[in-house]
């Protein structure tokens, strides 16, 4: 039951980190200039001192990394994010408690994030998902999930496929999941494959992965209308209207190629690929 409210709690997080963030006079969040707030780096000796009391550090540190995230994604314009203190806290989180399965998979939605809605460091969502694995190789879940970073975040479709068709084997798996195997092999455009994909998943039974579906089915229909919208300026000589995105937030124009692109403040910004993190 305890985690059940902690799922919705990571629920909530995703879809508005303004809930995080009212949480920060009550608990202030870790900040990167000061790493001491992680207190023991070291899980193994953090397991030692706790001396039992694992569970409910667990949760500490998890709240913590949601703290964190949280504070990142909402900081002014001029702060440079680094979320460097998400990936550490997600590792203390799962090593004190190797069954939180919560904190493995939002913390991999939360890393694998495009910059600057979060790390943008896919790597580290994979090496979490792995730790989870290790610890519940039951877990069908996990590599439902470790598909989704392969597929979305790294391009890696063989990967992805491989490792859709190892989680739809698994007892209690669900059975779209086994063409979703298929789908990332699919001939033709990546984009119309990513589409097929996320349809599927649109039906999925977990609500954060549905509306994790639809947001990038949005995504995939602003795409369309970029496309449209170049390609009547190029054929046509025309600069057309500028249209509405799938969140009903007025596009942009890109200054480096005259075309429209999503605007920062749009729910769907921002696209894969659009922002990188910093080096």
């Amino acid at each position: 039951m305890r985690r059940s409210r902690a799922a919705i709690g990571a629920v909530l997080c995703l879809a508005g980190a303004v809930t995080l963030h009212a949480t920060h006079d009550r608990w202030p969040a870790p900040k990167v200039d000061r790493p001491e707030l992680l207190y023991v780096r070291s899980p193994s000796v953090m397991k030692q001192v706790l001396l039992g009391h694992h569970a409910f550090a667990a949760d500490v540190y998890w709240i913590r990394a949601l703290q964190h995230f949280g504070s990142e994604r909402l900081s002014p314009p001029d702060h440079q994010r680094t979320y460097a203190l998400l990936y550490p806290l997600l590792d203390l989180t799962t090593t004190l408690d190797p069954y939180f399965s919560i904190a493995y998979r939002f913390g991999a939605i939360f890393l694998g994030e495009p910059y600057p809605g979060g790390p943008g460091r896919p790597d580290l969502a994979v090496a979490l998902l792995k730790k989870g694995i290790a610890a519940q190789p039951q877990k069908w879940q996990y590599l439902q999930d470790l598909g989704f970073v392969y597929y979305w975040h790294m391009r890696d479709h063989k990967t992805a496929a491989a490792t859709f068709q190892a989680a739809s084997e698994m007892p209690g798996a669900p059975n779209w999941l086994r063409p979703l195997a298929a789908v990332t092999l699919a001939e033709g455009g990546e984009r119309d494959a990513s589409r097929a994909l996320w349809q599927q998943l649109a039906k999925a039974d977990e609500p954060w992965l549905r509306d994790s579906a639809r947001l990038r089915l949005a995504q995939l229909d602003a795409m369309e209308i970029m496309d449209a919208w170049a390609r009547i300026r190029r054929e046509r000589g025309i600069t057309p209207g500028i249209p509405l995105d799938p969140s009903g937030t007025p596009f942009v124009i890109d200054p480096s190629t005259g075309n429209i692109t999503i605007a920062r403040e749009s729910k769907l910004f921002p696209l894969p690929g659009q922002l990188k993190p910093p080096q």
